[in-house]
């Protein structure tokens, strides 16, 4: 399987544009150089795995929206469940993750 880099650029800069930001924010979010960021859009530079993933969490999305053209939906329940739990301390993480275990144990 040949990898695309036009295609993943392509994608990374309609994922900027669709969340109205500029090339310069999101390098600011992901850490990385803005002129890099236009060359892996315009293909002209290959990014690392570790670059993509900066870029994805900036972006609010996932790697494989970069690589395969397959984002987090935004109907998917669980996502909401992952915010609710976003500010939890780590006492309140374990009880949650045990009563989800217990719920998921459950024949409903």
């Amino acid at each position: 399987m040949e990898i695309d880099y036009s295609l993943i650029g392509q994608r990374i800069s309609k994922r900027r544009k669709e969340l109205g930001l500029r090339q310069v924010q999101v390098c600011e979010l992901a850490g990385i150089n803005d002129k890099y960021l236009s060359s892996i859009e315009r293909a002209k530079s290959i990014p690392s795995i570790e670059v993509l993933m900066k870029l994805a969490l900036a972006l609010d999305t996932t790697p494989d929206a970069f690589l395969i053209g397959t984002a987090k939906h935004e109907d998917e329940k669980w996502q909401d469940v992952a915010e609710l739990l976003r500010p939890m301390d780590n006492r309140q993480l374990e009880l949650a993750k045990s009563l989800l275990i217990w719920l998921g144990d459950q024949r409903i």
